[in-house]
């Protein structure tokens, strides 16, 4: 019997090594023939990849327009898509043997009601992954927090925008078509481990992903030379863990006293 090839929609190395943590961990904790919920899967890059090892997947995302894409690129019958938000599905009162959570809540107000849904969507023995941005990480303090500051300033904004286009970089991601990707929460791994109790759940895992590979002016060099990437990937595992680009972690249920 030939084996199943896996394929990846990600190109950046940091993207793959999320993607693998994710796998990683699904295979450690449930089932072959689990189902997973893929929480904001935007234009599902994940729930696909997640398919293709057998995973009944729904990714739900309440963007039309990433769910428009998502169903186009689906060519699996055990992985679907719906618009719907998280809350509207717990009403339908089903359960996840896990739940993705993947660079969503950075985008969220208030993340704790998103996680309080979640915590009802999951079994009880499930498995929650998440990742985030590091608040503190170079990306978020270099890049993005400027970036947030320079819309205050329509020409400098107008500016940058016509900068970015010449340099080929584009306002929307491989894992989101939303018209809006902008970042509200800043999370350092303390502010996660808060936010985690403070929804009944324990953190098992933290793991870091990139370092500096996505900062400008690096990023120019590392868009086009992937062993910088993996490079970068690696530096980051030896460095302490406020200093990496990201957080890929595990959550679980508190067990009830």
């Amino acid at each position: 019997m030939t084996p199943t090839v896996i394929t990846y929609e990600y190109d950046r190395i940091t993207d793959r090594k999320r993607l693998n943590f994710i796998v990683d961990s699904l295979k450690n904790e449930i089932p072959a023939n689990a189902r997973i919920l893929d929480v904001g899967c935007g234009n599902g890059v994940i729930s696909r990849h997640l398919g293709q090892f057998g995973y009944e997947v729904l990714g739900i995302d309440i963007s039309d327009k990433t769910i428009a894409v998502a169903r186009s690129k689906n060519k699996l019958p055990n992985v679907r898509f719906e618009a719907i938000s998280a809350e509207q599905l717990t009403v339908q009162g089903l359960q996840y043997d896990a739940v993705i959570c993947s660079e969503v809540l950075e985008h969220l107000d208030n993340p704790g009601i998103l996680l309080n849904t979640i915590y009802k969507s999951l079994r009880e023995n499930g498995v929650l992954i998440v990742t985030v941005p590091n608040g503190m990480g170079p990306r978020e303090v270099l890049v993005t927090k400027p970036m947030l500051k320079a819309r205050n300033n329509p020409k400098l904004w107008n500016m940058i925008g016509k900068f970015k286009s010449a340099l080929g970089f584009k306002g929307t991601t491989v894992q989101s078509q939303a018209d809006n990707l902008d970042h509200v929460q800043f999370f350092t791994r303390r502010d996660l481990r808060e936010l985690a109790a403070a929804n009944d759940f324990n953190i098992t895992q933290i793991s870091k992903t990139n370092f500096v590979e996505d900062v400008f002016p690096f990023s120019i060099l590392t868009r086009r030379l992937k062993f910088l990437q993996a490079l970068d990937c690696q530096v980051a595992e030896l460095l302490p863990v406020g200093w990496t680009g990201g957080f890929n972690t595990i959550w679980k249920k508190k067990k009830a006293s």
